[in-house]
């Protein structure tokens, strides 16, 4: 898959997904190129087209399509606490504004 993500994003999902009444998961993220050259990212519940590529997490069905791929590669998506509040962050490489987590 292109794109990982933590058990935490998925647990989050899943949550998500379930206080939405859906029943099965299946989660699209994208990304695109914005104009400063950094990468912008989309995340929304989905239906499979034939061109995406599935990657399957704990029963969550995740989608990208092929104008993403390359952007999403080596990505991780993460669900974190970051100034008290909980968001999903994209760990990505590939984008000029990346800087890595240190690691303790």
């Amino acid at each position: 898959m292109t794109i990982k993500l933590t058990a935490a994003a998925v647990k989050q999902i899943q949550a998500s997904a379930r206080e939405s009444g859906i029943e099965r998961a299946i989660l699209r993220i994208a990304a695109q190129r914005g104009a400063d050259g950094g990468i912008e990212y989309a995340m929304g519940y989905d239906d499979e087209a034939e061109s995406d590529t599935t990657s399957e997490y704990d029963n969550l069905t995740v989608l990208v399509a092929p104008t993403s791929i390359d952007l999403l590669s080596g990505a991780v998506l993460d669900f974190i606490e970051i100034e008290g509040q909980m968001q999903f962050v994209f760990l990505n490489p590939n984008d000029p504004a990346y800087v890595p987590p240190e690691i303790e």
